[in-house]
């Protein structure tokens, strides 16, 4: 009899390299077997429903098609606890929000596989009439009653499940018709995670990818997407894009073709725009380096990732700022918030209303781009400069090998991220906001930044210490995460005359 799948995987040394099909075989059976709707996964007959779909529910068809065109594209973020509200939710973002791609956001209880308590939670939600779930309970309602949320919308649909255990929401996702799906091994696991090794993380997401891959096969393209917005405050553009080139990688070496890459907004115009470019231009770079040349990375922006201001109209501002981004970045899509984010989950008419408002953004500014200005084009180089040699510094502690480079890396600090909760991650990198609203970096911890590009950042930064009057130092790192939450007045004093 064979060992079960995962324990033959967890004695296999790291690699990036794919996963061999007898074992990704095993390794889906067992995986299938974790919940009682896992049984109703059958890849024949997902792979006929995904090619009877229309090309515009086909999210890796509409994100080729909008980069074609140079279109900014829409998606909010959303999820309620029950079908019925759900359903009701995602019919809301496609026809009053005009959502270019409507959403699912799994609940807590989901992204850590304890369905036995998101059964409560329905069970609770469905007595009360309102959500006691923070997201959709998607492993709970199954294949089937994801068919039908994909029914009732008329664009493609893509989950979102903050979770760095993606393998049995994915498969009853991509078998109920999803389109796409976010998450990587390396972004979710630091970003989320307290006590999961990297390594786990990785494997995990290794099976997502090699999922989307076998779909690929079978002819079904679906579009995978890697998370660079991280810990959700501030957090530099080079500091995303090395995490989305490392993440890109992995997939590729999983078989998957279709690859977005999202950056959360710096909410300064042109670092913005030329992390947009660099990150779509480093990614293409280190897959042809590698040998993948037919990997398809197109670049989303979200909406500011950090705290938000409790008042209407300064986040209505942000919102509005946010789509303008996205539209002068070139970015393909835009993840849209709402102006109740500071509060919680919005209703779906607050959340229509935030994409709505973002549709128009993108509208006024949607010819509008920044090549050969002088400042983007030298802002584009100097995170380039920043990125390389992280990312050759892992490439070359891993032998080549992406999974296990980044496992060293990570250990060593070479690879880092801000206000990490891993155990794995020494979260010693510390950002913080220039006098001029660039993100720059105040401690690079132990990561192998030049030393000019240090003295740059450094630069700025004590000439914003020097104009603000206080020391430089760590605390401005901690008011850059709580800056653009602060009320309006004291921002911009109208009593600056006085």
């Amino acid at each position: 009899m064979n060992a079960p799948a995962t324990a033959d995987l967890a004695r296999l040394p790291l690699t990036e390299q794919r996963l061999p099909d007898d074992l990704f075989s095993r390794m889906r059976s067992e995986n299938l077997a974790r919940w009682p709707t896992g049984a109703a996964v059958d890849i024949d007959e997902a792979v006929e429903l995904h090619r009877r779909l229309p090309r515009h529910k086909q999210l890796a068809q509409v994100m080729r098609h909008a980069v074609a065109e140079r279109r900014c594209l829409t998606q909010p973020r959303g999820g309620f606890g029950t079908f019925e509200m759900h359903r009701d939710l995602m019919v809301a973002l496609d026809r009053e929000g005009h959502a270019d791609v409507v959403p699912t956001t799994t609940d807590s209880y989901t992204r850590n596989e304890q369905w036995h308590l998101a059964q409560q939670g329905i069970e609770e939600s469905e007595r009360l009439g309102r959500s006691m779930l923070n997201g959709y309970p998607m492993v709970n309602y199954g294949v089937a009653r994801a068919r039908e949320l994909i029914d009732a919308v008329d664009k493609p649909a893509i989950m979102l499940t903050g979770t760095s255990m993606p393998k049995l929401t994915g498969e009853i996702a991509f078998a109920g018709g999803y389109s796409g799906y976010l998450g990587s091994g390396i972004a979710y696991t630091t970003s989320y995670t307290k006590e999961l090794s990297i390594e786990d993380g990785i494997r995990n997401y290794q099976y997502l990818n090699r999922l989307a891959a076998l779909y690929q096969e079978r002819g079904v393209e679906l579009h995978r997407r890697q998370p660079g917005f991280l810990t959700g405050t501030n957090i530099p553009p080079s500091i995303a894009i090395i995490t989305c080139v490392l993440d890109c990688l992995l997939a590729a070496a999983q078989g998957v073709r279709n690859y977005g890459l999202e950056m959360g907004e710096t909410l300064h115009l042109v670092q913005d725009a030329a992390a947009v470019a660099a990150c779509r231009e480093l990614c293409q770079d280190y897959l042809v380096r590698k040998g993948y040349g037919d990997v398809f990375t197109p670049v989303t922006l979200l909406h500011w990732m950090g705290a938000w201001p409790q008042d209407d109209a300064q986040a209505a501002a942000i919102i509005s700022y946010g789509g303008t981004l996205a539209a002068i970045s070139g970015a393909a899509s835009v993840t849209t918030k709402s102006t109740h984010e500071a509060f919680g989950i919005p209703t779906p008419q607050i959340n229509a209303e935030g994409l709505r408002m973002t549709r128009m953004a993108i509208y006024l500014a949607r010819k509008i781009r920044l090549d050969g200005m002088r400042e983007f084009e030298d802002e584009k180089e100097l995170i380039k400069r920043e990125v390389r040699p992280v990312v050759d510094k892992t490439l070359e502690m891993g032998d080549g090998d992406v999974a296990l480079g980044a496992v060293r890396a990570f250990e060593a600090g070479v690879l880092d991220v801000p206000w990490s909760p891993n155990r794995g991650c020494k979260s010693r990198i510390m950002p913080a906001r220039d006098a001029d609203g660039y993100l720059r970096i105040l401690d690079p911890g132990l990561m192998p930044f030049p030393k000019d590009v240090m003295e740059i950042h450094k630069a700025k930064l004590r000439q914003r210490a020097a104009q603000e009057g206080v020391a430089f130092g760590h605390e401005l790192a901690v008011s850059s995460v709580y800056e653009i939450a602060e009320p309006v007045a004291k921002l911009l004093s109208d009593r600056w005359m006085r």
